[in-house]
């Protein structure tokens, strides 16, 4: 059965239990969907879809014409740059306007106009923390700029040139379950999905965190668990100390895989439509996102010197949640003056990840911290007044109308101080520690994104990236660059506040006083960057971005990554006479290096002589392991059981909610564990004698075995105490593929519309960082040697999930498997094209 016959059936049962004519609360009327004129019928694919046309649309100066390849990717090209924009937002909205649409209503708070008060608490979220606020900044600041505005405009009547074209019975199939109809697109829109980036990549608060750990546990044992810096960091910027320390260090082989092996073996001891997607997308925003973040990427350039061509390879592939459709849209624009191929963010003109002809770049999140909290006072319940710098000060307040679909309107009182919004307080309750602290963050700041993409989609070489560069503000990005003239470099830019490191300022919650407030921001010049350096390559796996000599002080306890950074480097520098094929492997590498360091850890504190004959088993298949985790080995599901209900026993003093707390870095737990055999958080809270290292380690192996029988596994999710339980069907044949049970999920989390047990390798911290929920996704390496550039991402093309072109490429990105791209001397293979005229 296909996507669209089970939703159909789906449908029609729902149909048998009401009148044709009444309405489901918020899905419409089960006649009007099954209506065959205009319902979801009408969003079946026949080949007329794919038939050559012509075709007059108003709001075009010339002609315009799009060539869809064999995998629908359309190759627009226009005689001037207005009408190519104009084109690019009418083709992307013929395939992705729902998606635009519902993206859009949830970064501006306005999910629950569509799916009821069930969207409201995120919408909330989303109007205290300023994503709006944020968004009008950018436009008005976008607009200034006579090209910026000229183009987003043009992007816009495209969308809506498309919208006007559209009849009842041609609305995504999304529309009709929902019962709505789309608005118009403005460059609003395009600034709110510019700054839903921003969210999605910016939202630590571990300034809150960490406090509410200190007021909790003391300053000694938060030094312990949050260095600013580990001994073994390899940062994004090389320098000598690190390049000495590291050169002699063996490529991670099989060879050495076995070695390793060898040494751990030597060691003597079905919900509503509406419910799914208030859940699934939109829910309220976690703000306790894990050290070990799932929103991991990669990116490196490999210089001539390395490469088999003598020319650079540029490799991305960012890691975020996977969906159906796709974050992703792949476009090729082309005009005069510009020819470029590559990602797009669907709703925003140009090209965010890609190459042209001269240059390739491509990202990875920067995840330093650029928001700021300040604990506020009140005079009195009134809140018209607060204090900064000791003297009360007027509040300013902000309403927020929510309109609900199938209820009364809502409204929300948001007070501003100087700093920013107050989040949460007395009417929108959180972790107590939360309230009345009032949120400063760079992403509210007038910034023009578009230009930084638009200007590199053009650009012709180094100059050009780093040009390009000077308009990009949040979220932080680590910008590869790699040119066909043979130059390779790596940026972290950002706008970011110039920080007092005499007293750590930003990593803890601030007072309300001047004195903590940014006055200045680090100089683009200054913000970390190396050009060609000698080891061959630039590179970035969201590790920290420098050492701690970096002339500016950063908060050092971040989302920064501590494994796949050290493993790319380490195959990088062992590398010579690189291809594309060497580069396509190395993005879909599962090698575990968490494994590799803390097995033989756990190992050597567990007591086998208390182990059951099952037990002896399981640690067997673990001494023998490889540390791949690769979908049809067993081992890394023993592995990943055993270390999550360690930390949960570890750390059950943080699991409250309340407390706001998170969890130390993967490896400060594995130097915890060989180097501290006193630590108080080897105790667990609920028991009445007091455990000790070992103990924890049996208590959590002994689990691996008893989740077995059970069928039953915990998956830990921050904020603690909200674990859920993974339930598999049988643990025949049972491997890490089938375990893992990668899931590409509609945006609306409809099973039906989602690829479910996706069966491929990988894990956090590994460079093919896959798990259940999150992943690669886009894949992209160019080779300017052989000029040739392979891409691949988990979906398709098309938004419509009836479309063949809806998924087609997941099973391909499953298997590390990549498409060339049609651009260099590639021509595209033709499907169908339409030609555009006034």
């Amino acid at each position: 059965m296909n996507k669209f016959a089970a939703i159909f059936s789906a449908v029609a049962t729902l149909s048998i239990t009401v009148a044709l004519n009444n309405k489901l609360g918020p899905l419409p009327a089960m006649g009007k969907l099954l209506n065959p004129f205009c319902g979801v019928w009408q969003n079946t694919e026949t080949q007329n879809n794919f038939k050559d046309n012509d075709i007059q649309l108003k709001g075009l100066s010339g002609k315009v014409n799009v060539l869809y390849d064999e995998r629908l990717v359309p190759h627009i090209q226009a005689e001037n740059e207005n009408d190519l924009y104009f084109m690019q937002g009418f083709i992307t909205a013929k395939n992705r306007l729902w998606q635009m649409e519902i993206s859009t209503h949830a970064a501006a708070g306005r999910v629950s106009e569509i799916v009821g008060e069930k969207g409201l608490e995120n919408d909330r979220i989303m109007r205290r923390i300023g994503m709006s606020f944020g968004a009008e900044n950018a436009q008005n600041f976008i607009l200034k700029d006579e090209k910026s505005k000229q183009l987003i405009t043009a992007y816009c009547n495209g969308v809506n040139a498309y919208i006007q074209s559209l009849k009842k019975s041609q609305l995504p199939i999304e529309y009709k379950l929902l019962d709505y109809k789309p608005e118009a697109w403005t460059p609003i829109k395009v600034a709110l999905l510019l700054k839903n980036m921003a969210n999605m990549l910016s939202v630590y608060e571990y300034d809150v965190q960490n406090t509410a750990f200190i007021e909790q546990f003391g300053k000694e044992e938060y030094s312990k668990l949050y260095p600013d810096f580990i001994q073994d960091e390899d940062p994004i910027i090389s320098n000598e100390t690190t390049e000495k320390k590291y050169q002699n260090q063996g490529l991670f082989s099989s060879e050495n895989n076995t070695q390793q092996a060898q040494k751990v073996q030597a060691f003597s001891t079905e919900k509503t439509i509406q419910k799914n997607i208030q859940q699934a997308q939109f829910n309220k925003q976690n703000t306790e996102t894990e050290y070990e973040s799932a929103m991991a990427s990669n990116n490196w350039a490999v210089g001539g010197s390395k490469t088999a061509s003598g020319k650079p390879i540029l490799c991305n592939d960012p890691h975020l949640k996977l969906s159906l459709p796709s974050i992703w849209y792949e476009m090729h624009l082309s005009a005069p003056g510009i020819n470029v191929y590559g990602a797009t963010i669907p709703g925003a003109p140009a090209v965010i990840i890609g190459f042209n002809d001269s240059i390739a770049w491509g990202v990875t999140n920067g995840g330093r911290d650029v928001r700021d909290w300040y604990k506020t006072e009140f005079k009195d319940a009134s809140r018209k007044e607060y204090k900064l710098d000791n003297e009360w000060k007027p509040t300013t307040f902000k309403i927020e109308k929510f309109k609900i679909h199938g209820k009364p309107d809502f409204t929300d009182t948001i007070v501003f101080t100087h700093f920013g919004p107050i989040v949460y307080d007395r009417n929108f309750k959180d972790a107590p520690i939360r309230e009345n602290l009032a949120m400063k963050w760079t992403a509210h700041l007038p910034s023009n994104e578009f230009k930084t993409f638009y200007l590199m989609n053009q650009g012709k070489n180094y100059d050009d990236y780093r040009a390009a560069l000077q308009f990009y503000t949040c979220p932080s990005q680590n910008f590869v660059f790699a040119s066909a003239a043979g130059d390779i470099a790596i940026t972290q830019q950002g706008k970011f506040p110039i920080r007092e490191r005499a007293t750590e300022q930003g990593k803890f919650i601030l007072s309300s006083e001047t004195k903590n407030d940014w006055v200045e921001y680090i100089p683009n010049e200054k913000n970390p960057t190396e050009k060609n350096p000698q080891r061959g390559f630039v590179s970035s796996a969201n590790q920290h971005p420098t050492l701690a000599d970096y002339e500016y002080y950063y908060p050092g306890v971040g989302v920064y990554e501590n494994y796949r950074n050290r493993v790319i480097n380490n195959l990088l520098r062992n590398m010579q006479n690189i291809s594309a094929e060497d580069m396509m492997k190395m993005q879909d590498n599962n090698y575990f290096l968490l494994a590799q360091e803390a097995l033989p850890v756990l190992v050597n504190l567990l007591d086998e002589t208390q182990l059951s004959t099952e037990e002896k088993e399981v640690l067997s298949t673990l001494k023998k392991w490889n540390f791949y985790v690769n979908p049809q080995e067993l081992a890394p599901v023993y592995f990943e059981i055993w270390w999550n209900e360690l930390r949960i026993l570890l750390f059950d003093e943080m699991r409250d909610p309340k407390t706001a707390l998170k969890q130390p870095t993967f490896y400060t737990v594995v130097q915890m564990l060989k180097h501290d055999s006193t630590s108080v958080f080897y105790d667990i809270v609920a028991t009445p004698q007091k455990e000790t290292r070992a103990d924890i380690v049996m208590k959590s192996f002994k689990v691996i075995a008893e989740s077995l029988r059970k069928k039953e596994f915990v998956e830990v999710h921050e904020p603690y105490g909200r674990d859920e339980i993974h339930k598999i069907e049988s643990t025949e044949n049972l491997d890490w593929g089938k375990y893992k049970a990668t899931k590409v999920a509609h945006l609306a989390n409809l099973d039906a519309f989602s690829r479910l047990n996706v069966y491929n390798g990988g894990n956090l911290g590994v460079i093919n960082a896959t798990n259940s929920s999150h992943g690669p996704s886009w894949r992209m390496v160019v080779d300017f040697g052989e000029r040739k550039a392979h891409v691949v991402y988990p979906g398709g093309e098309s938004g419509n999930p009836a479309s063949k072109f809806y998924d087609n490429m997941v099973d391909t990105w499953a298997k590390g498997e990549y498409y060339t791209a049609a651009f260099f001397n590639e021509k595209p293979k033709k499907l169908f094209e339409e030609n555009y005229h006034p």
